[in-house]
């Protein structure tokens, strides 16, 4: 087993750890020794048993927050993937039937006569403009 120092408000400890635990282990010192710096900086130097109880609390309360918003972050998750599986599991929406206006026959002739009328006043003016 590896013996290992690490640096707790600016106290060394030595500690043991499993092969390969050892980057886990300097990471969890250093949230411990951040937390313990805060103390030392707002209380000053205090007995070694206390900073590490404090520094302890102090990240045992972060972590507890840390577990409550995952805890909300599930339950929401579980919600919005209910809602996802109902929306899938959901018939698929009958197609909108949309009512379009039938042109009346007499409009149809009435725009033909005009149309033809048209042609021929171009007719007209095209042999004017032609002699």
């Amino acid at each position: 087993m590896p013996e290992v120092t690490i640096h707790i408000g600016g106290r060394g400890f030595e500690v043991s750890c499993q092969d390969g635990e050892e980057p886990f282990l300097h990471a969890a010192a250093k949230m411990l020794d951040d937390e313990a710096q805060v103390m030392a900086d707002q209380i000053g130097r205090m007995p070694e048993s206390r900073m590490l109880l404090m520094a302890g609390l102090m990240l045992a309360d972060k972590a507890a927050a840390t577990e409550d918003r995952i805890k909300t972050l599930e339950a929401k998750l579980a919600e919005v993937e209910g809602e996802l599986e109902r929306m899938r599991s959901a018939p698929a929406p009958e197609p909108e039937r949309f009512e379009v206006a039938v042109v009346p026959p007499s409009v149809t002739d009435t725009l033909a006569e005009m149309a033809a009328r048209a042609e021929a006043l171009a007719s007209v003016i095209e042999e004017k403009n032609a002699r």
